[in-house]
């Protein structure tokens, strides 16, 4: 008879992080039947119960802990979860948290109604810098700054909105099998999440430069 892991292991590949909680490819879901399905599965498969198990059982409780850890952090988050559905579907993603250290590869990637304003800030951004670096301040800069932090986190909260829609329009499309709709859905949430990464990534910049700034003031005040 084979065991559990030998049963379990050759489907390990094959297991995605939705089907790890029996739940469809939606992106609308019950977070706190999910929560409660992690801690469950987290109790069945904790390494302590497979302390006297053989060495192959321990090996396989320790990666399906991982694995469960895992599905559970990208499925609690909706973006993640956005990401993560796209992905499955064969969609090619942007990964927010890698840098791209080609800058004509970076400028591509600029939505085309941000251009003059990326442009702008990006000027803004160097300028305050190597203001920084002489431990000077310019108020006036730093104004533009604030207001431009202000303008994209409105943007985030737009796009965040519009992604909501698109998920609801996603499960409606699953819900009617309707592979049109569906793959409609698939390109906007692409490129919807991409626009977020990049407004975060302007987000991270100006944040990263204003609370330079703020320290230089804080010292120069002492």
């Amino acid at each position: 008879m084979q065991s559990h892991v030998q049963n379990s292991t050759a489907s390990d590949g094959e297991q995605t992080y939705f089907d790890m909680f029996s739940l469809p490819r939606k992106l609308t879901i019950d977070t706190a039947a999910l929560e409660r399905g992690f801690y469950k599965l987290s109790r069945q498969l904790h390494p302590d119960l497979y302390a006297r198990k053989s060495a192959a059982e321990q090996a396989w409780s320790l990666r399906q802990s991982s694995l469960l850890n895992d599905a559970y952090r990208t499925l609690k988050d909706p973006v993640a979860r956005t990401a993560y559905l796209l992905k499955l579907e064969g969609m090619r993603m942007e990964d927010e948290n890698t840098e791209n250290r080609d800058p004509r590869a970076k400028q591509n990637r600029v939505p085309a109604d941000l251009l003059e304003e990326v442009f702008e800030l990006n000027m803004q951004l160097e300028e305050m810098r190597a203001n920084l670096k002489m431990g000077e301040d310019d108020p006036a800069l730093r104004g533009d700054l604030e207001r431009a932090q202000v303008q994209f986190k409105a943007m985030l909260t737009s796009l965040d909105e519009d992604l909501r829609r698109a998920w609801a329009a996603w499960d409606a499309a699953m819900d009617a099998s309707d592979d049109a709709a569906k793959n409609e859905q698939k390109d906007a949430m692409v490129a919807m999440l991409d626009r977020r990464s990049y407004l975060r990534n302007l987000l991270r910049e100006v944040d990263g430069v204003l609370t330079w700034q703020g320290a230089v003031g804080e010292k120069a005040n002492i």
